[in-house]
């Protein structure tokens, strides 16, 4: 009888997991709706994904429920719709007209016939790397809509800011109100401790990773803080002008901060911040180096990709990992020469389980780490550097390499107030010419 009891104790945490979880199946809505804009509107402000009738033989019922939860679960303002090429969707304002009527600030794809683009609202994503990410991802399914709304929402779930339409709206749906009371009628001890143990397992984890990340994020400020002690600059010296003052004593400052900064951290986002003051610190000294030579000041351009502290790239340069495919990547002027000469670049390698291994094969924890070093260049741009890598890998998959700064994030109900210029007419797809970026004008 006793241990009848402690496996009926043990299983309850799983048994009202199951209760809660078809509760939420009952209550959530179907990611596809009758035909129309209007009925797409009103199924991506619940839904986030809505399929024509006309569409569901190219793309499933069973596939829009699945791409429709892996928006939920990335939490963010992602609307998928997918058309049919005819007349009722044919204005040349389709993405100005959904985005209207959805009202929700956010990022929103849409494959209409064999075609297919994306526009976004600026507070959530640049449009030019909205236009990039669905380029990659049509280019790499070819009529494949599926593969190519996966790759889509995959890519950009881990640079749109902002939350999904759960977060934004304004009333509580069904499920906001019964999920709480199942949960007050059919919790009890059981789940209580399940969350608890699941909390502790989360803080272990993001303690170890900040513990991982420490030791390498504390041999760069180490090495910067060696760069500045051999450094042949006295602010007093007779041929110290003020402009030179300043870059030095802005680069001391970016050392101090970084210290401290990583003195206070307490778990891996907090890292960021440090790797992007370093990266600040060593362009004060490339401009400062340039001022004393009497040459030209230097372009503000991404660190060395292969190592950070190599300081800012002078190039870009074709390389691909070993297994993977080319492309183009910032690099220092010592990398530059090794590549032409036929090298090995100096790589930068981090400790891990496995031994040393390339900062981008060691894991989703220095997705943080390198946020901070190249995430100031343009969404786009880490993503696409790391494709293929372990880090680039667990980025598409929706985890964050970038944390959200203040401000406006996106996801917010805006209705018709926005700047339509960001949307415009549907010209991607049929080939991948997605032209320049954000501004997409023209129509079919």
């Amino acid at each position: 009888m006793r241990t009848s009891a402690r496996r009926s104790r043990a299983g309850a945490p799983a048994a009202l997991l199951a209760v809660l979880l078809g509760l939420l199946l009952l209550l959530a809505p179907a990611a596809s709706a009758a035909g129309g804009l209007d009925a797409a509107a009103s199924a991506l402000k619940q839904n986030q994904v809505y399929v024509d009738p006309a569409m569901t033989g190219r793309f499933s019922q069973a596939q829009a429920d699945a791409l429709a939860a892996k928006i939920k679960a990335a939490d963010k303002p992602i609307f998928v719709a997918v058309l049919p090429a005819t007349d009722e969707f044919a204005s040349a304002d389709l993405f100005t007209d959904l985005r209207t009527k959805v009202g929700v600030v956010g990022t929103y794809a849409i494959w209409r016939g064999d075609r297919f683009a994306a526009r976004s609202d600026p507070a959530a994503l640049s449009g030019a790397a909205a236009g990039r990410i669905a380029g990659a991802a049509f280019r790499s399914h070819p009529d494949d809509v599926d593969g190519t709304l996966t790759d889509f929402v995959d890519q950009a779930s881990s640079q749109v800011k902002g939350h999904g339409v759960a977060s934004a709206g304004s009333g509580l749906s069904a499920a906001a109100v019964v999920v709480p009371l199942a949960l007050l009628a059919l919790a009890g001890g059981g789940v209580f401790l399940l969350l608890r143990r699941s909390r502790k397992r989360q803080e272990e984890q993001r303690r170890a990773e900040l513990e991982q990340l420490r030791v390498v994020v504390d041999e760069d400020i180490t090495a910067f803080g060696e760069e500045l002690d051999r450094l042949d600059f006295s602010p007093g010296a007779p041929d110290a002008d003020d402009e030179q003052r300043t870059d030095y004593a802005h680069a001391l400052d970016c050392y101090d901060r970084a210290k401290g900064t990583m003195d206070a951290a307490t778990g891996p986002a907090d890292v960021r911040p440090v790797t992007e003051t370093l990266e600040d610190g060593r362009f004060a000294l490339a401009t400062l180096a340039a001022r004393r030579g009497k040459l030209p000041l230097p372009e503000r351009r991404p660190p060395c990709f292969f190592d950070p502290r190599h300081g800012p790239s002078v190039r870009d340069a074709d390389w691909a990992p070993a297994g993977g495919a080319d492309r183009t990547v910032p690099v220092c002027a010592a990398d530059a020469a090794r590549l032409e000469d036929g090298r090995d670049p100096d790589i930068r390698t981090v400790p891990t389980a496995q031994g040393p291994q390339p900062y981008w094969n060691a894991g989703p924890a220095y997705g943080p780490w390198a946020g901070g070093y190249f995430g100031g260049y343009g969404g786009g741009l880490l993503p696409g550097l790391l494709v293929g890598t372990m880090l680039g890998s667990a980025m598409g998959g929706g985890q964050a390499w970038a944390a959200d700064g203040g401000g406006y994030q996106g996801g917010d109900s805006s209705g018709a107030d926005f700047d339509p210029g960001d949307f415009g007419g549907f010209d991607g797809g049929g080939g991948g010419d997605f032209g320049g970026g954000g501004d997409f004008g023209g129509g079919f």
